[in-house]
């Protein structure tokens, strides 16, 4: 190995870990090498097993903790260790929010040589567990009977589970119902590797503000033995089950969603509230999974644009139109694009819903639509992104860039690329007044931002 690690694979040191990686794991440093160890917080003491060694970093298991963190807990969970859904259970959630913020940050002024922007603290939840409203769990098979649960960090095994603690108590409750069902009445479990069996996953969909709750079942094969049998006995269940569906992936895949989805009882869509907004959520509609911070993120999104009742504004990466519906509300005008058409059809069918006219979606890629919508006069006064984790298309930065309109709100789930294109904009003419993390999943590294930038003077002329 070229650049010489200081330490051997299997050799047992003592650190001292000084921060946290993106993904929740400690950092310590040897001789300026850092080790990534899961389960460390900064300023402990512990000695640790070196057991991968990288080119320019490695990673260790925690053998003995000599010195805690006064931020350290207990985890709630008894198969956190195990699982890979949570983080950062064992550390308090006030030393959550101060991790997340030092993560916005520091990655502003390294990515994004931002180092004058504000940064506020995190908004984070009052009850930072049970937040989740979907719930997507995989199916396997032990002993001859079906288990459900979460994958093992970095594996395909199964860890059965009968309870998630940032997943709503009901969809908890139903899983365990619909696999008990699907066992009495012989359902096999699919298999990855023989490509059989027919349950890959099963999914709950709960309204929080409406109780409704859709069931997915995702199989290999259309047929489903003793289909009428499963959907009463889970309906006999004492739970607002609005839509029981099934969807088909018959391809060997670890994409969960096939392509062909039908109702077996109920209805299409189960409804939800963010604000006063109301959602239609089909199976395969994407939709906030946690509506409660959801509102908050939107509320600052809203603020930051300033909207009086005169402005014409973009909607960029609209998804379900859920952020353009909430713009719908005080803007004179909303064009929404989405290059994904069944979120459009849903788009328009929440503006319908709401009874908002003052709202227009578009299919298609937005660094292609919003040029178009330039050419023919549109001229946004505001323009909101809320890109995939990868960031924004740098097409479309240009654009935003070439159409100047005097504000450009844009929501993050990714401080990295956030930092990235907060540069790019700049550069463009535009100061980033301020950033605004919400902790949308809590018990996670995941943290979303909301960011203000506002065209600077002489900069403006079109």
């Amino acid at each position: 190995m070229t650049n010489q690690a200081p330490v051997q694979k299997n050799d047992y040191i003592d650190v001292t870990f000084e921060d946290l990686t993106h993904e929740g794991n400690g950092v310590a440093k040897v001789d300026g090498y850092p080790l990534f160890v899961p389960n460390c917080l900064p300023g402990e003491k512990a000695k640790i097993k070196v057991v991968k060694l990288n080119k320019g970093y490695g990673f260790g298991r925690l053998i003995e903790l000599y010195e805690k963190s006064s931020d350290r807990v207990e985890p709630e969970c008894p198969i956190y260790k195990e699982c890979g859904g949570c983080q950062l259970q064992h550390l308090s959630y006030s030393g959550q929010l101060k991790a997340k913020h030092k993560q916005v940050r520091e990655v502003l002024n390294r990515i994004g040589k931002l180092e004058d922007v504000v940064v506020h603290p995190v908004l984070g939840m009052e009850n930072p567990w049970r937040y989740r409203n979907k719930a997507q769990v995989p199916v396997g098979e032990r002993e001859g009977g079906l288990i459900a649960g979460f994958f093992q960090k970095r594996s395909h095994d199964i860890i059965d589970m009968e309870a998630c603690l940032i997943q709503q108590e009901k969809n908890d409750i139903v899983v365990q119902s619909v696999k008990r069902v699907c066992e009495k009445y012989g359902v096999k479990a699919y298999n990855e590797q023989t490509h059989k069996g027919t349950l890959r996953h099963i999914m709950a969909r709960y309204g929080m503000k409406t109780g409704e709750i859709m069931i997915v079942l995702i199989t290999r094969t259309a047929e489903l033995s003793n289909k009428d049998k499963i959907i009463k006995e889970i309906r006999s269940t004492n739970l607002n089950i609005k839509a029981i569906v099934q969807n088909i992936n018959p391809k060997r895949t670890n994409v969960i969603f096939g392509e062909e989805t039908k109702v077996l009882w109920g209805d299409e869509y189960i409804y939800d509230y963010i604000g006063d907004i109301k959602f239609a959520i089909s199976a395969r509609s994407f939709y906030q999974v946690n509506p409660e911070q959801t509102k908050v993120l939107y509320d600052q999104a809203l603020k930051y644009a300033g909207l009086t009742g005169e402005e014409t504004v973009i909607d960029a990466y609209c998804g379900i139109g859920t952020i353009s519906l909430f713009l719908a509300q005080k803007a004179k005008k909303v064009f929404g694009v989405e290059i994904v058409p069944e979120a459009i059809e849903d788009a328009r069918r929440n503006a319908e819903l709401n009874g908002l006219e003052n709202v227009e979606f578009a299919v298609g890629e937005a660094e292609k639509v919003i040029p178009k919508w330039y050419q023919e006069g549109v001229k946004a006064d505001a323009l909101v992104v809320d890109p995939p984790r990868k960031g924004c298309d740098e097409t479309l930065l240009q654009t935003i860039i070439e159409m100047k309109p005097k504000k450009v709100v844009y929501v993050s789930c990714n401080p990295a690329t956030l930092a990235r294109d907060l540069r790019i904009l700049e550069d463009g003419g535009y100061k980033t007044v301020e950033v605004q993390p919400v902790d949308m999943f809590p018990q996670t590294m995941h943290v979303e931002c909301v960011s203000q930038l506002v065209l600077k003077e002489g900069a403006g002329s079109r």
